[in-house]
């Protein structure tokens, strides 16, 4: 069921009517229920999966609880072996054979293991995500583990971060379920102007964007540079208008029932550097790397060069996790490749930015630009699709001439909305919902831009396929 559909918009009104008409113990169930429902509209069958990691870790929590010495480990182990076993078999088997059958290849051995057309259950990396920091929280002993079976499936389940996240932590929701928050006025307001803004990024802005950019990436070969230039600069704004405008969704409707998600964006494309980037793009993936794996593997706490390839496994791994292809492992590995080299000029060559806002300025273009490029790999088809894209966007003989289904109208429209989206953006982080009669207009407005302005096609959310 996607947010940008009618039969959401059903949903989310009857869910939302119905949870401040029942008690507690009404709402969770009602919320467990309508999350099944919601996950379920995609293809039933996965709830099976989503079933079977939700009692094992739930029972593992507790065994995890009682033991005492290597047993805690065993039976995270467990833990973690159903969540990531599900994981590999459905978005990582087929890839991992297909390199195996190429290497058997070179050897003149042909691979016997054939290839599984398995469907990737929507959202399985997420939810995945989060539910292991669930038992590993427990394991460090920063959260007991949870009796009610029926709130920690919610846990698992809630239907507004289901698919897409934020990845939320045990410590910030599962005590929230366990609450039960009085119809505040307040909250409606402030979830639905949320709900608002991100359906108007995602319609109004991704949506027209993609109509350059899927044009563009169908067929390098056949496109211009200027041409392949524009679509990949669109791209960039594209990709986050569709997955910052679902958080957006996400954090309204849960804020709409008194529920607080965490924030997952902070306008990150006024970054000075690829690390501050990071602090501001994806949060709640980017705290879950750093807390899950950058740290165990030692941080920053070991040798130079360690230190360094930790950064790379950490990016490379990131990688993986947004797409089983190469394409994807070399994105993360470009972002690994960034931070390196930005930390050996800061210790080699002892060079200190000069601050101002000229200089601030172009550090802001010089990061926009390398994570651009980097974007590349992330949106095009394979590598050899990658490779034709750069060398024509960096050749200037295949200038040619700009080539779009959008006249010149609509492409100067776009750029006004990506220079609305950013001022607002850094200048108005929150819309104010304060006075209500200001808060009816705004609302009204933007749903009347989204309706009139937006581009309804059947266009999923990006980050769905992960």
């Amino acid at each position: 069921m996607l947010f940008n559909s009618v039969q959401f918009v059903f949903f989310f009104i009857v869910v939302s009517i119905l949870y401040y008409m029942l008690r507690h113990r009404g709402r969770v169930w009602l919320l467990l229920l309508a999350s099944c429902y919601f996950y379920m509209a995609f293809k039933p069958v996965y709830i099976l999966i989503l079933g079977v990691t939700i009692l094992v870790d739930y029972f593992a929590a507790f065994l995890i609880d009682k033991a005492e010495g290597k047993r805690r480990k065993w039976y995270l182990g467990l833990s973690l072996v159903a969540n990531i076993g599900f994981l590999a078999a459905f978005k990582y088997f087929n890839f991992i054979n297909q390199n195996i059958g190429f290497a058997l290849g070179l050897m003149g051995i042909e691979n016997p293991i054939p290839n599984y057309p398995l469907e990737l259950p929507i959202g399985l990396s997420f939810h995945t995500f989060q539910a292991m920091s669930y038992t590993i929280e427990v394991y460090r002993k920063k959260q007991k583990p949870e009796k009610d079976f029926i709130i920690y499936s919610l846990y698992v389940m809630f239907y507004p971060q289901l698919v897409a996240g934020p990845i939320e932590r045990p410590q910030n929701l599962l005590h929230q379920f366990h609450t039960y928050f009085k119809y505040n006025f307040e909250n409606i307001k402030q979830g639905l102007i949320r709900i608002a803004w991100g359906m108007f990024k995602k319609v109004v802005i991704a949506d027209r964007l993609a109509l350059m950019v899927d044009y563009a990436y169908a067929n390098p070969a056949e496109q211009s540079g200027s041409t392949l230039l524009v679509a990949t600069l669109f791209y960039s704004f594209q990709i986050y208008c569709d997955f910052s405008g679902y958080s957006d969704i996400a954090i309204g409707a849960a804020r709409l029932m008194g529920f607080n998600l965490m924030e997952n964006f902070d306008v990150p494309y006024i970054s000075k550097s690829i690390s501050e980037f990071w602090r501001r793009w994806h949060i709640s993936l980017s705290t879950w790397f750093k807390d899950y794996l950058y740290i165990p593997l030692g941080g920053s706490r070991v040798g130079e060069y360690r230190h360094y390839l930790n950064y790379f496994i950490v990016f490379m791994v990131s990688g993986l996790w947004h797409g089983a292809a190469w394409t994807f492992v070399i994105w993360g590995s470009l972002h690994g490749i960034y931070l390196i080299l930005a930390m050996m000029r800061k210790k080699y060559l002892n060079i200190e930015l000069p601050s101002g806002f000229w200089a601030d300025t172009l550090q802001i273009l010089i990061t926009f630009s390398l994570v651009t490029l980097s974007w590349v790999f992330f949106r095009a088809r394979g590598l050899s699709d990658a490779k034709t894209v750069l060398i024509r966007i960096f050749s200037p003989s295949t200038y040619t001439g700009l080539t779009s289904p959008l006249n010149s109208t609509e492409m100067w429209f776009s750029v006004g909305l990506i220079s609305l989206l950013m001022l607002k953006e850094i200048y108005v982080k929150h819309i104010d919902t304060q006075k209500t009669p200001v808060f009816y207009v705004k609302f009204a407005a933007l749903l009347i831009a989204c309706y009139f302005l937006g581009v309804f096609t059947t266009n999923q959310f990006i980050y769905f396929q992960f």
